[in-house]
């Protein structure tokens, strides 16, 4: 059923007073189909080349509940279910996905113990006629180790002897692997480049740069030719002790390609970049981000930084403090502010090289509960706090900032919690579910969005546009969206302003479109 949002007649007993709604968008709801599977994971989304969708998700079944395959899902252009492929896997530790050029990749990380190595392996089908294929990317001798992906951005753990990330660039044109092992004196260091048709590109033995340091690589660009890859991370220094006025890493920019490395670090007296993100903006390459006065990863601002791309020289550095107005968003009449933990979500450059990009404060937690059965079981809660939205003008002079408060924490799948985003001629768009009817005021001057507990959700839309004012509004109420939407998992359509949210809840599920005009 199709809602206009842009002229809402609402009949009040006082009069015929007639509300116009704020937000540019109208949105579709698909039917409502029953599912098998009531505990999955959205591995990938995507549209496919007759203007439907592609959707896989990742299923878990059993008392103590394990992955037992992926359900890919069709839809036409109407949202409606036409075809469903079980594709039964079991025993595959599953990294990551992705759809591109009619092509399903599933790429998985396996312990082949005959060997004594970790095999990274990927399998492709077609979209049109599912038949997979294995293909073994790489493999690397090692023993075997719990949990060797680095996914939590705060607690990187280099002891274990083999860790490994691997990273896409926001356009998703190639992929790079990082492979760390450590064995008494040997210590192996390899990043891998592919492309999305799963051409190897290069690969560089890192080994000589980590005598001293360990990195945890975060963000990643790509040339267009895919030769050459710019790596953001932490680079954790080795030795044990430091001075109490000491920080134990520092951020780099690290260039890769088949022949060289080169590395730039970020240092300067009394300023701790934090968060870097690489853009290449024609011939330029950005970095920017947040820094700290001090090294406790309390943030006061944005940083921006012009390097040569081929040198990897910094041409230019700008430190702009964060403004009263974004103090006041955040903390209102507070005296303790502080400002850490903050994770980008993603960057828009418009034509004329402006830049907006959003960030979210997130952190993970960790405690002990008592089971049905009264056992002790440990814990993880992952918290989606306040969104940071910055616009820099193409100097990298930050023309505003703005806070927008909310907190969530979840146990589980995070596609539900978090947000999403949309650009659109200056303006920016922010997409957030909570059970809250409407946000908090605090102290009559902030509004905070906070989870609710109710197991419907309102979709609330929040608005910043080219000068940063800020508006919202509830778009989506509750009782209409009677299932949660995967609110930080959409498929973005820029070329047809629109956005594709999938909800579930249990054994029904539907999908939600939703149209810029």
């Amino acid at each position: 059923m199709k809602k206009q949002l842009l002229l809402l007649i609402s009949f009040v007993l006082t009069g015929m007073a007639v509300t116009a709604q704020k937000m540019p968008v109208s949105y579709d709801f698909g039917e409502k189909y029953r599912d098998r599977y009531r505990y999955s994971n959205l591995v990938a989304m995507d549209e496919d080349d007759s203007g439907g969708y592609i959707l896989v998700r990742a299923y878990y079944q059993g008392l103590i509940l394990k992955p037992k395959g992926y359900l890919i899902e069709k839809y036409n252009s109407d949202l409606e279910l036409v075809e469903e492929y079980n594709y039964k896997l079991k025993d595959l530790d599953f990294v990551d996905g992705f759809l591109k050029n009619g092509q399903l990749n599933l790429l998985f990380l396996n312990y082949n113990s005959n060997r004594g190595e970790y095999e990274y392996w990927v399998h492709s089908s077609p979209i049109i006629d599912f038949n997979f294929q294995e293909k073994k990317l790489l493999s690397i001798a090692s023993e075997k180790v719990d949990d060797p992906v680095g996914k939590n951005y705060y607690n990187r753990d280099f002891s274990r002897g083999f860790t490994t990330a691997i990273l896409f660039n926001e356009e998703k044109t190639g992929f790079v692997i990082s492979t760390h092992h450590k064995r008494g004196k040997s210590n192996k260091h390899m990043i891998h480049m592919f492309d999305t048709a799963l051409n190897k590109k290069f690969e560089f033995d890192f080994s000589d740069e980590i005598e001293e340091k360990n990195y945890a690589f975060e963000n990643v660009a790509f040339s267009k030719d895919l030769q050459t890859a710019y790596i953001v991370g932490k680079a954790y220094f080795k030795k044990r002790r430091f001075r109490v006025d000491e920080r134990k890493f520092q951020y780099e920019l690290i260039k890769v390609s088949q022949s060289e490395s080169r590395t730039q670090s970020f240092v300067d007296p009394g300023k701790y970049p934090e968060a870097l993100y690489p853009v290449l903006i024609g011939n330029k390459l950005v970095c920017t981000g947040f820094y700290a006065d001090r090294k406790d990863n309390r943030y006061n601002g944005i940083v921006y930084f012009d390097v040569n791309p081929n040198t990897l020289d910094i041409r230019s550095q700008k430190y702009n403090p964060f403004s009263q107005q974004f103090m006041d968003d955040k903390f209102g009449r507070e005296e303790d502010k502080d400002i850490k933990n903050l994770v980008f979500k993603n960057v828009e450059v418009t034509d004329k090289n402006e830049m907006f990009f959003n960030a979210e404060e997130y952190f993970v937690t960790s405690g002990l509960e008592t089971t049905g059965a009264g056992q002790r079981v440990k814990i993880e809660r992952y918290h989606h706090n306040d969104i940071v939205s910055v616009k820099l003008d193409p100097d990298g002079n930050m023309e505003w900032a703005r806070n927008i408060n909310k907190t969530e924490v979840t146990q589980g799948d995070g596609a539900y919690a978090s947000y999403s985003s949309y650009c659109k001629d200056g303006n920016t768009y922010f997409f957030i579910c909570t059970a809250a009817e409407n946000p908090q005021l605090i102290n009559n001057e902030r509004l905070i969005f906070k989870q609710g507990f109710s197991r419907n959700r309102n979709v609330f839309m929040i608005s910043l546009d080219k000068n940063g004012v800020m508006d919202y509004e509830k778009i989506i109420d509750q009782q209409e969206a009677r299932l949660p939407l995967m609110v930080s998992k959409p498929l973005k359509d820029e070329t047809e302003d629109k956005m594709l949210f999938y909800a579930k809840r249990g054994g029904r599920k539907q999908l939600v479109k939703v149209d810029f005009k």
